[in-house]
């Protein structure tokens, strides 16, 4: 099948480029009745891994997937309601909430197959609030437990709105936030725990939840989980996308080309391999040729990848490390990310120097360098000390 462009969304079927591997392994687990919390860099497919995995299962009928955002979560009621609302496709959970709750006719849900999930989201939320978020999202979990066949939910961006419920507009983590991510946190754990292999979870999102939790002193909180580790392709696996895409838009693109991309990357995040494809075809175009040279993949990835209009990843990504290691954490990240930009590497001796460093960039006590690198790096392994 030709491999199209996705751009920046998660892609599925005959869009989704190898991860075989991956998929089976992850597949094992997931029938196992294995909590997984799966961890990779930016732009590696986490969210394209588990969309692919979740349209195989479906046709296979053995298990029942639901798929979660709660990006935009501020609480856990605002999650309750999103779990709720993405829950509505799985056979025989809504019969079971509507005997369970009697107010479900009367908010309006008692005929959700001509309510829009969004409409759902909204009504189920406004019949939750901070004194029953855990006994509705109890219910909501029991119907999916009980609805017939085993539930997989996903929950993406998990890690953010727990780091939203964490800390404030400062970055800093205070006792409040402390108990709400303490209190969301256990409620899934013992539900985790309550109906296993009836209902199994997927933990992604943009960063990682390890990191998080280990700032917070709550890693025992995750300890339901299962890690799997996603990494980036191998240099075969980048020039055969190459290839593909290259055969699908009608470019010539010989070995050297491929392996000078390749070389260029460094490290073959599927996403800025096929980026570096995206912004080369478009170059091509404007020049009128269909056949690329190295002086074309020099031009396109100083230019183009690396110039200005290639930023908005790099603008989401420090945004997101601002949220998530807060400002002295972030000013910090940045010093490590220039160093191991101007010299091609991180080395013990920088992690050592910055990790000691006075003066505005030294962090408090709430963010150490290990936590920085987990964040910035993982589920890359650094060498600290």
């Amino acid at each position: 099948m030709p491999l199209k462009k996705a751009g920046s969304n998660w892609v599925s079927g005959n869009r989704f480029f190898n991860r075989e591997v991956e998929l089976a392994l992850l597949r094992e687990r997931i029938l196992d009745g294995q909590h997984v919390l799966l961890t990779a860099q930016r732009r590696m497919g986490k969210t394209s891994l588990v969309r692919e995995l979740f349209r195989r299962l479906e046709e296979e009928g053995e298990v029942q997937p639901v798929f979660v955002d709660l990006e935009g979560a501020r609480t856990p009621q605002d999650a309750i309601a999103a779990i709720a609302a993405a829950s509505r496709s799985v056979r025989g959970a809504w019969s079971r909430l509507k005997s369970s709750l009697g107010t479900l006719a009367q908010a309006g849900l008692d005929r959700v197959e001509t309510v829009s999930a969004r409409e759902l989201q909204v009504k189920f939320r406004a019949r939750t609030d901070a004194g029953n978020w855990r006994s509705e999202g109890d219910l909501v979990l029991e119907a999916l437990a009980e609805s017939g066949r085993p539930v997989v939910l996903a929950m993406d961006e998990l890690p953010m709105f727990v780091n939203r419920l964490l800390t404030g507009d400062d970055g800093q983590i205070g006792p409040s936030g402390y108990d709400a991510a303490d209190a969301f946190l256990s409620w899934l754990r013992q539900n985790g725990q309550h109906h296993a292999r009836r209902v199994t979870f997927i933990v992604l999102g943009s960063v990682s939840l390890l990191p998080i939790l280990r700032r917070a002193g709550l890693s025992a909180k995750a300890n339901i989980y299962n890690p799997f580790v996603l990494p980036p392709w191998d240099e075969e696996t980048a020039r055969q996308c190459l290839r593909e895409r290259a055969a699908t838009y009608q470019v010539r693109l010989g070995p050297a080309v491929r392996t000078e991309m390749c070389r260029r990357l460094r490290c073959h995040v599927p996403h800025h391999v096929q980026l570096f494809f995206e912004k080369l075809h478009t170059h091509l175009v404007t020049q009128k040729r269909q056949e690329a040279n190295r002086e074309d993949v020099t031009y396109v990835y100083g230019r183009l990848m690396l110039g200005s209009h290639g930023q908005p990843d790099l603008d989401h990504y420090e945004t997101r490390l601002r949220l998530v290691l807060g400002i002295r954490g972030y000013r910090m990240a940045l010093d490590l990310l220039t160093e191991a930009a101007v010299q091609s590497e991180l080395s013990h001796e920088a992690i050592r120097r910055y990790g000691l460093a006075p003066g505005p960039s030294e962090i408090s006590e709430e963010v150490s360098i290990e936590d920085i690198l987990q964040v910035e790096c993982a589920p890359m392994t650094w060498p600290i000390g």
